[in-house]
């Protein structure tokens, strides 16, 4: 097949006005992007493996979310807490919990809203025994699925982030789940913004007092950044803070990771993720050049039922660059294979778009098939063949 190279747009201006200061963070690991685009807007010591506390509870729960997008799950099913979940087990006595006993049931519901706001360790223990039998099992499923997303290098040795020397990950790779449960999870996505949650199902004194006054949600940045709706803090005496959080501002979201902050709370470690998203706001700009939907490309189909079919986005495309940069010189291409075999799938992959700067690519995206095209019955591919034998196409 003969391989197309399309230029869409060649661009020729200059952003103005903007901040051209440099960040500085002390914590030991920092990842920032810009969420359409994909680009690195600051990084330090992003690809060392470090321990992620509670923030490892995100990959809990996007094993918790892909059982709720199946059907496997749902919100109003039971779970039963089990001794390894009971907040008399020793490992509880100083972690972060919402207070469970023996024996007792709880919602899925409550499961999800106590591992996002309360950040509840024994939650994830009873989300790990009720989808793979047991924690340990469930590591399996938490490391699998790490793979398949893109992050070659976290471990995993428990469901909650407890100190062990296994759970490791890096601020890049928690910047991708981060992306990827955004992006993924969108009907549940919206809980991460959840400023409050009140277990209020105890069966112990101790516990109903601990709930009482354990409610607000550990992610301060909630509650001192507008546009802030996500997503998990960490703390360990090992690990010191850490964040993963995304921010909206003017439509655009942004997406950062700090681990290794040394502070004394978690107001401060908000204080320090406000300061890194504002300077990714301040500092750089997105173009948007095409949203989903829209028209990119009309590739030809052979033995397809319709002649064309219509390359678009899944996500918007855009291009992040420092604000006061030169965009002359920027073209937008589209790269795909002409024909494309049928039948092809709605949403199917059929080539990608690229955005080149001096010839060197800042981003690109997959093109996906914006309708299915069926494959013509027999008769039709051979009146094709025939065509293109005599001289058509």
């Amino acid at each position: 097949m003969k391989k197309i190279v399309y230029v869409l747009s060649m661009v020729s201006f200059l952003v103005v006005s903007g901040s051209a200061f440099a960040f500085s963070t002390n914590a030991k690991s920092a990842y920032m992007i810009d969420y359409d685009s994909g680009a690195e807007l600051y990084s330090k010591n992003a690809d060392v493996l470090m321990p992620p506390s509670s923030m490892l509870k995100l990959m809990t729960l996007t094993v918790l979310f892909d059982a709720l997008k199946s059907g496997e799950l749902k919100m109003d099913d039971v779970l039963t807490v089990s001794e390894n979940a009971d907040y008399r087990n020793p490992v509880w006595d100083t972690a972060s919990k919402i207070c469970l006993t023996k024996g007792q049931k709880i919602t899925v519901r409550d499961a999800v809203m106590g591992l996002i706001v309360l950040s509840g360790g024994d939650a994830s223990v009873v989300v790990a025994e009720r989808l793979a039998g047991s924690e340990s099992a469930f590591t399996t499923m938490m490391q699998n699925k790490a793979r398949k997303i893109g992050m070659p290098l976290s471990t995993f040795a428990n469901a909650s982030g407890l100190p062990d020397p296994n759970n490791l990950m890096t601020t890049r790779e928690l910047t991708t789940l981060g992306t990827h449960i955004i992006s993924d999870y969108p009907n549940l996505y919206p809980l991460f913004s959840t400023r409050r949650f009140e277990y209020n199902n105890h069966k112990d004194a101790w516990c109903t007092e601990w709930g009482r006054t354990h409610t607000l949600n550990y992610n301060k940045l909630l509650f001192v950044m507008p546009g802030a709706d996500g997503l998990k803090t960490g703390h360990t005496k090992e690990g010191g803070y850490g964040m993963v959080a995304s921010a909206k501002s003017g439509g655009r979201r942004l997406v950062a990771v700090i681990n290794g902050f040394q502070a004394k709370n978690h107001d401060a470690l908000a204080s320090e993720m406000k300061r890194l998203l504002n300077y990714g706001f301040t500092s750089t700009t997105n173009k948007i050049f095409y949203n989903p939907g829209d028209k990119i490309a009309k590739i030809p189909v052979w033995y397809g039922r319709h002649e064309f079919v219509i390359a678009t986005v899944e996500k918007p495309f855009a291009v992040t660059l420092q604000k006061g940069q030169s965009l002359s010189g920027l073209r937008v291409l589209a790269r795909y294979n002409d024909p494309i075999p049928a039948p092809v799938a709605q949403g199917a992959n059929v080539g990608e778009i690229i955005a080149e700067l001096n010839g060197k690519v800042i981003a690109r995206a997959p093109l996906v098939a914006s309708s299915r095209v069926n494959k013509t019955q027999f008769m039709g591919r051979v009146f094709k063949n025939l065509s293109v034998i005599f001289g058509g196409k």
